[in-house]
Order: structure tokens, then sequence, then C-alpha cells
């Protein structure tokens, strides 16, 4: 991208001092990017008159009054403004562009994207108010975000979720710099959360040496676990697997006793996403298997000569095929793999009909919770299996798919956003110790966090494994509850609820399998989350055509339509259509 080089600055310096692509829209979609710009309009106006102190009817005599309540005021509106936590004295409402979730992102009934246990608390703490002008769900969200970095019509506040995006709002001059607000309104505990995942993360939001977008902490989400049907485990008589083959041999025994599978339908193995593995932290793939040779297909790594090469391409990646394809013979990987949808993957799960697969230590919340709720005697256990064979420091990853908070050039509160930051994801959580249950409870309610203000997520980078491990030395009775954190607090009393079997809900049930079960068998395997090495100027994304290449063959070598050695002309044809290149620059700009 023209200039890309010049903005992006993975800022060590800025770190240290705080320790689109164009769309086709249609008129209709131009003709509502011009109402919000309209809605701002009005805001300004009516923020401006708010701010407005005094009584024109007052005699002379009040004028000292006037004077001593203006001094109050314009302190009141500088504290705000320069602290974390300073309320501000008159309410302050932003425009925001909401990405929504299903289902209203499972928010209590009578509950809104404008009036929740976020918003009410944020209102009360800060005195500031979303009025979401732009709500639009997650496959769409991108394509409207382009109607309005197009037409220069933002909201107040914007999470921008690609890259390109991102760099286009820079270039065109159309955002906030943060730089400032970040020093003065930031909490040190937040600060210290960035500071845990080293300075890069920061730097995916600098430019030129100034921070121009909120970075999301994405934490560490761990290895996929492999989830299994326990009831259907414990039907059949079986024991729990304690290897990658022993479970691939529970699999076939579901499927020679037509598990979940209905008269006149074919039984249902080992769902899985025709990507067969994710980038950005899905369930359905076969990470583990590709985990168990090394192999790191769809990521760039650094091979054993010190050269960044793409992993789909290695020896490693081709044996992972290979044990694949052994699967799919055996009838153990679902035989309509290839066919499958994304949705259609969930619906196996949610309508009974599959008994595994593999997912994220918060599998419990989506989608597990939606069949316990359809079928209470349904039960699930996660299995760690590829703990001998922990991802290498080799691997590169980027922040092409992360989120970042971008507030509009010109408007009146840029800090607004380092507050929110600061009072949901610190204060809520470590502070207050009267008035947030409502907003913690939301964790145990499994409430989508789409239904914050900001779509992100702010934490350490080990924070999922600390606070499984604190709820652990609480039910010991080896530490006490009231040292638990607010957000600790919430799943601990669901963990309990579960553990007493009494009144047990499909939330207390998932809470207990996510953050025990789940982020327990982590613990107990001594699974670390890697320092990892991030891209620095590229974000390595493959083009089209190299990656419909790369999906069409690996689908031929598992179902035998291609023999093995087809892997290596494909590795050929990569390189052939552009991928020599691509390599080319990712090691130049990497160098």
């Amino acid at each position: 991208m023209k200039n890309k080089k010049r903005l992006l600055a993975f800022g060590l310096a800025f770190s240290m001092a705080f320790s689109l692509g164009g769309c086709k829209v249609k008129n209709s979609e131009n003709e509502k990017s011009k109402h919000w710009g309209e809605l701002k309009a009005e805001n300004a106006e009516s923020s401006d008159s708010e701010r407005i102190t005094g009584n024109t009817n007052s005699t002379v005599s009040d004028a000292t009054s006037d004077d001593n309540g203006k001094a109050d005021s314009d302190n009141s509106w500088e504290k705000a403004s320069t602290t974390a936590y300073g309320k501000y004295p008159e309410l302050v409402t932003y425009t925001l562009g909401q990405l929504n979730g299903a289902n209203n992102s499972n928010l209590p009934e009578g509950n809104t994207y404008e009036d929740n246990a976020y918003t009410r608390y944020l209102k009360e703490i800060l005195n500031v108010q979303n009025q979401s002008i732009y709500m639009e769900r997650e496959d769409r969200y991108n394509d409207y975000v382009n109607v309005l970095v197009n037409d220069h019509t933002l909201p107040d506040v914007l999470v921008v979720c690609d890259r390109e995006t991102l760099y286009n709002l820079v270039e065109n001059d159309l955002i906030e710099d943060l730089t400032e607000v970040y020093a003065n309104c930031t909490s040190p505990r937040i600060k210290a959360m960035y500071n845990s995942y080293g300075s890069q993360l920061l730097g995916a939001g600098t430019f030129d040496g100034k921070l121009m977008a909120l970075p999301e902490a994405v934490i560490d989400h761990g290895p996929c676990l492999l989830w299994l049907r326990k009831d259907w485990m414990e039907q059949l008589g079986l024991e729990e697997p304690e290897s990658f083959e022993e479970a691939m041999d529970i699999i076939q025994a579901f499927q020679e006793n037509r598990m979940g599978a209905e008269e006149g339908e074919e039984p249902v193995g080992l769902v899985c996403d025709t990507n067969l593995v994710s980038v950005t932290s899905q369930n359905y793939s076969v990470e583990p298997v590709f985990e168990k040779f090394y192999a790191y297909p769809r990521r760039w790594i650094k091979d054993e000569n010190g050269e960044i090469v793409y992993g789909s391409l290695t020896k490693e990646t081709k044996s992972a095929l290979a044990y694949l394809r052994e699967l799919y013979k055996r009838g153990i990987l679902d035989e309509n793999f290839a066919l499958r949808a994304q949705n259609n993957l969930r619906d196996l799960v949610v309508e009974g009909k599959c008994g595994a697969f593999f997912g994220l230590w918060w599998t419990p919340n989506n989608p597990l919770m939606e069949e316990i709720e359809n079928d209470p005697e349904a039960d699930w256990e996660p299995y760690y299996l590829t703990a001998d064979y922990q991802e290498k420091n080799n691997v590169y990853t980027s922040f092409s798919d992360n989120k970042y908070v971008v507030v509009r050039k010109g408007y009146e509160h840029p800090e607004i956003i380092m507050k929110i930051v600061s009072v949901l994801f610190d204060y809520s959580r470590f502070e207050d110790k009267e008035n947030a249950d409502e907003i913690n409870s939301y964790f145990g309610l499994n409430v989508d966090p789409t239904a914050r203000p900001l779509v992100i997520n702010v934490d350490y980078n080990e924070a999922i494994y600390n606070v499984t491990k604190d709820i652990r030395r609480v039910i010991a009775g080896t530490q006490k509850e009231s040292n638990l954190s607010a957000l600790e607090k919430s799943y601990y009393s669901a963990c309990i609820k579960y553990l007493s079997g009494e009144d047990v809900t499909a939330e207390d049930w998932a809470a207990y399998k996510s953050r025990i079960s789940a982020v327990g068998v982590l613990v107990d395997g001594n699974y670390k989350p890697l320092q990892r090495q991030y891209l620095e100027e590229s974000d390595g994304e493959v083009p089209n055509i190299l990656a419909s290449l790369e999906k069409n063959a690996f689908i031929q070598l598992i179902m035998g339509e291609q023999p093995m050695d087809y892997f290596d002309t494909f590795v050929q044809e990569w390189y052939a259509q552009g991928g020599q290149e691509l390599t080319e620059k990712i090691r130049e700009e990497n160098s």
C-alpha cells in the first residue's frame, strides 16, 4: 500500500516512554452515512449548549458566585480530561459505530446496546453515554466501515477490524493522535497490561511515532483442545484418552456405534473446517494434528537455516496431511468436511449430531452452552493432547486480524476511549468493591463482548491462566475468596454453583467447563504462552489465488483424490504463481 512503510513504525521509543481497499456501495448506504454526519453535527451543537453556564436573569450580585461556579466547573472539566477516572461535570455523549453480536449479544432481557450494565456503569463513573448511530453484525461490519472511511464520515468513536482500513484512516488524516491522552488518561494497570505483550502491541497502532489507534490486547487463547462427548464415552464404557491415537479410536467408536445419528442418517465424525487451520482463533480447525508434526500451515515461520518460509510448504505439513488422509480413510474425519459451511459445523454440534471437534478453552460458552440448553443430559470434556508438541519460538504472527479503537479527527474528547478502557478493564474489576456487581455478573451470564461500547478486550497476556489458578486455590481452600478480583468472583460463584449440583444453569456449566476444565488442563499440561515474533512491515497476507491453490490441494490430498507426491507439485506451483516474490518481499522487510 502506498506510504505504508513510511507510516508504520513499531514504536519502541513510544512504548518505553509509557512503561481498504475501496468497496462498491449503493446509494442507500451513502445516504445512511450522510445521516450519521447530520447526527454528529446535532450532537456537537447540543453538547455545546449543555456546557453553557450561568443564568441570563442573574443580577450583578450573583457575579462572584457565578465566577466561582465557573472556576469549579473548569477545574472539573480539566480533571476529567486529564485523568483515568475523573468524572465529567456534565453528560458527554459520543457517537459510536457498534459491532453487534448474535442474539442481542446474550444481553439480559430489556437491555440494549445503549442501556446495559456497561453503559450504566460508565455513566455512573464517568458520566458518558454512547449513541450507536451505526450498528452492524460482524460478517458485514468491515464493509460498512469502508463506507464511512470512503465518505470521510466517521462517528466520534469507531472500532476498526483490519489494518488496511487503519492505514487509510491515518493516511487521510481522519483520526486523532492519541499519544497524549494515553499518557494522561490510561490507568497504570492498563499500561502494565499492554506492556505484558512487549513493545510491539502498542507499536501496531503507532505511526511516525504517534499513537493513532488503541490496539486490542488479545490475550493468549492457548492451543486447541479436543472436545469429546463425555456422556457418549460413558454409554460405550470407554476410558478417557491419554494419547492422540486413543482419542482417534474413541471417535471411531462413536462412528461404529452411530452415536448422534438417527435412522437413515450417516454418523458424523471429527468435524473440520475446510480451511483446516485458523489464524483467527476459531473452533473446528484440526490445528492440533499439524502441531503433532510441528507443522504451521498458513503462517510464516523461520526454518532451521534461519530463513523465513511459508509454513504450508514444509515437509512437516506434508506429514500432517498424510496423517489426516489416514484419518479420513478410517472414517474418523467427517467424510463430508469438504462440503460443510461454518454455520453448518455449529449446527452439527448444537443439534447433538457430532461428538468430537477441536476448539479453544472458551468453547463451552459458544457453541456448547446452546447444546446443553437443548439437551441437559449432554456433557463434554476437553483433552490437551499436544502438550508434548508445544509450539516453538520460530512462528511469526501479525496484527492483521486485530481490532483497533480510533477517534474521529476533531472530536472534543479523544481521551474518552482511554477512560472507558481504564474503567471497564481495571477499575470495575480490581478497584470498585461496591458498585460493580452488575457489570461483573455479565461474565457469569455469558454476555458476549460485543455488548460493550468498545468491542475489544484488554488484559494481561496470561490472564486466563492466572484467573483459573486463583479460582482453583479458593476451591481448594488455600486462598480466601475475598482476594479474588471482581471478574474472578463472578466465575467462582458460577463454578461453586455447578459443583453443588443445585439449580445448575447452562451458564454455570459453561463457566466451570471453560475456566476449570479447559484452562485447567492447559495449566496442568504446563502450557506457557510464547513471546511471539511479529512481522514488522507486512502482515504476510497471502493473495487469494495462492490461498485457493493451497486449500484445494490440501482437500484433494486428504480425500485421496491426489497422491501424496502431489504435495511437491503444489509447492512448485505456489512459488511459480507469485509465492516466490511474496516470500522474498517478506524476507526483505523482516531482515
